[in-house]
């Protein structure tokens, strides 16, 4: 054991939580959730990836990190006409497929085989909404707000995955500071509320769907390349089954699907953390333990955020998926055959187009694929 190894698992945890929080309180109000809710949603979605990282790290002697989905969560956050109930039995619809996805392996063939391009073409489309409302929220409150947006291009020349904390923190304190936060809510322990889930076509097609294809093309085969990368052979199977079998059952607490890690996953496999591979496995305990503190003090973090002012939560949840749009957009451009594909997906997800009840991240992956079948039939 070397301090190294508790050290990176902390940094981690901190990173992905903080960093990406505000996208999660985002998608709790896109579908009307109260703040006991939205507070279950966090509590709910920290056990579980806690669980998740403890089982498969020991279970595999790797360092399997887990995470909430960042686009994910940003795909509900930019949906509309959905409930809680709604989207709690999204969830569950989500979960289900991650589970049949590790039982049957040609599930996750077929996922693979989502051309890369119009998967993130999609996906710069559902972050890029994101970005846009982050630099609108200048004329609300610019003292503010400049300062912090400086400080996160100037930090992440020297730490990118510490800079969307860092504006967070600083804007919050700078908030607190200044008089904009009234009070801060007196701290709580968190508790779990159980929603009942309710099944519709529309949240099938228009939130569940979006949120596997999602989940499975920018998170989980994500996931798998950084452990192939620092030299583990992972089965995907058991890893994607357990994910969505755990998944499974926090959905009926409120919380969104979870996933293998990619960014916090990096943090926790390179030769810093430990010098032999076969020891790395052992920040995925260290990582799993500073989620059980996060979800025991969840009802306040939530509570803090829903005193903070709005530009703050918007910019954070901006800056946050900034990394994730530039990654999406270079990919969805990078092939010139399937450029005019990715744009059209792109296009079509970024105009927040519903037809039938269904929102456009389902309609941006089909016309994507469409005009990539045209041009395919074309050059035959």
């Amino acid at each position: 054991m070397r301090l190294s190894v508790p050290i990176s698992a902390f940094v981690a945890a901190v990173v992905g939580f903080g960093g990406t929080l505000a996208i999660i309180i985002a998608a709790a109000e896109a579908v009307g959730a109260t703040q006991v809710e939205t507070a279950s949603w966090v509590t709910a979605i920290c056990l579980a990836m806690a669980a998740e990282s403890l089982w498969l790290s020991w279970r595999t002697r790797m360092p399997v990190i887990t995470a909430w989905s960042t686009p994910g969560a940003a795909l509900i956050a930019a949906s509309t006409g959905f409930t809680m109930a709604e989207a709690v039995g999204a969830f569950i619809v989500t979960a289900l497929l991650l589970v049949a996805t590790g039982l049957f392996r040609p599930l996750t063939a077929l996922i693979s085989r989502i051309p890369a391009s119009v998967a993130s073409g999609m996906l710069a489309g559902i972050v890029v909404i994101f970005a846009i409302n982050a630099a609108r929220t200048i004329p609300a409150d610019p003292w503010l707000i400049l300062p912090l947006i400086a400080a996160f291009f100037v930090i992440r020349l020297f730490s990118p995955t510490l800079s969307v904390l860092a504006v967070l923190v600083g804007g919050g304190l700078a908030a607190f500071l200044t008089g904009r936060v009234g009070g801060l809510p007196t701290p709580e322990l968190s508790t779990l509320t159980t929603i009942w889930p309710e099944f519709t076509l529309q949240a099938t097609m228009g939130l569940a769907l979006p949120l596997y294809l999602v989940t499975m093309a920018s998170q989980n085969l994500s996931g798998l390349a950084v452990l192939r990368a620092a030299g583990y052979q992972p089965a995907p199977g058991p890893l994607i089954g357990v994910t969505g079998f755990v998944s499974l059952l926090s959905a009926p607490f409120g919380a969104s699907t979870t996933n293998l890690a990619a960014i916090s996953a990096a943090i926790c496999t390179g030769p810093d953390v430990h010098p032999d591979p076969a020891e790395r496995w052992k920040t995925g305990p260290f990582y799993a333990l500073a989620y059980v503190v996060f979800a025991a003090f969840g009802a306040s973090l939530v509570a803090i955020f829903a005193v903070l002012p709005q530009s703050l939560i918007v910019l954070v949840a901006g800056l946050a998926l900034m990394g994730a749009l530039a990654n999406a957009l270079t990919i969805a451009l990078q092939n010139e055959g399937e450029r005019m594909a990715a744009t059209t997906a792109f296009a079509v997800t970024a105009s927040g187009l519903t037809l039938a009840g269904v929102g456009s991240a389902f309609w941006g992956l089909v016309a994507g694929l469409l005009v990539l079948v045209l041009d395919h039939m074309k050059r035959k």
